[in-house]
């Protein structure tokens, strides 16, 4: 039987996935991603015995491996990076790599985009691959992951399935090394451990009340839910949106955290910094309408039951997924 690849492995979602894959898939896994990082190493514990690749070292191994599918989940997402070269180099052309890999010895593919690819929203979240050419991201990261979605729905020669996934606003275990770019209830629930009471954006759209702003949050366990059905099922290539298609407030998730600690919710609203205020956004929502008609019907953790899994089981005990 073929190995299982999963790149991006030391990082959280991909550790998430790798630990799932390791407890209930029985092949063997390559595990790909720079190894030199020790504060991602815990991420790691309990793969020891799967085979281990860094990653400037794995598409040079790549025909010596005996591959039954990729998942590609390894990329530099700082949005805070404008060094376009880093971008081109680590999600661009090693992503082409991978694809032309696929193709040409009849391997499956799944890969990460991102719903940053959207930019400020103003087109809307819809996964429709028709307008997807009309999207214009903030920061050199969206560029990235959209100059590579495009390239793959123009290629000619393409895996024999194959799925790009535009992640939304992902929490849940395993991300404890991200610092400041870890998802907001992580830093929720630290600010509240630390502070007792938690800041949150002021409003500066009448739209939208303090705290008011949304997002589509997915816990971590249902992003490995959706990534499996696509995995099991190989038909339906294409480009699809992953998150729940429920845009919740950050005051929600305030609450879901304060309540997940036991603790009375005690929030403070700041203004929002002068520097960000017009690209701030104030709604994301991923359209799930074309994955559930591929006949995803596992459906989606609460916000407030995810956060009260991830708090309890997880924050609360410094455990890993």
């Amino acid at each position: 039987m073929g190995k299982i690849v999963v790149t991006g492995t030391a990082g959280f979602i991909g550790s998430c996935l790798a630990h799932h894959l390791f407890r209930n898939v029985s092949t063997s896994l390559v595990l790909v991603d720079d190894f030199s990082k020790s504060e991602k190493s815990n991420n790691l514990i309990g793969l020891e015995n799967c085979t281990q690749i860094d990653r400037s070292e794995f598409l040079g191994q790549l025909m010596d491996l005996d591959i039954d599918f990729i998942f590609h989940l390894g990329a530099r997402t700082d949005t805070t990076e404008f060094d376009v070269s880093i971008f081109d180099q680590l999600n661009l052309n090693y992503s082409k790599t991978i694809w032309h890999y696929c193709a040409e010895h009849n391997v499956p593919l799944i890969y990460a985009s991102s719903a940053a690819t959207y930019g400020d929203g103003t087109l809307g979240f819809d996964d429709d691959l028709s307008t997807m050419d009309q999207l214009k991201p903030l920061n050199p990261y969206g560029q990235s992951k959209l100059d590579f979605d495009l390239w793959a729905k123009a290629q000619n020669n393409k895996p024999p399935f194959w799925i790009g996934l535009k992640f939304f606003n992902v929490f849940g275990p395993n991300e404890y090394h991200k610092t400041r770019m870890a998802s907001v209830v992580f830093h929720a629930y630290h600010q509240i451990n630390a502070t007792g009471k938690m800041k949150l954006f002021q409003s500066h759209n009448p739209e939208y009340t303090d705290g008011g702003q949304t997002r589509d949050f997915i816990y971590v366990k249902d992003l490995i839910a959706v990534m499996l059905f696509w995995y099991d099922q190989k038909t339906g290539s294409g480009i699809y949106n992953l998150g729940t298609g429920v845009p919740r407030t950050f005051n929600d998730l305030a609450n879901a955290t304060f309540k997940a600690m036991g603790l009375q919710p005690n929030i403070e609203y700041i203004p929002t910094p002068e520097d960000i205020r017009d690209k701030y956004q104030y709604y994301t929502k991923a359209e799930m309408a074309r994955t559930l008609h591929q006949g995803y019907g596992k459906g989606f953790t609460s916000l407030e039951d995810a956060i009260n899994d991830y708090v309890k089981f997880y924050l609360q005990q410094d455990a890993y997924f």
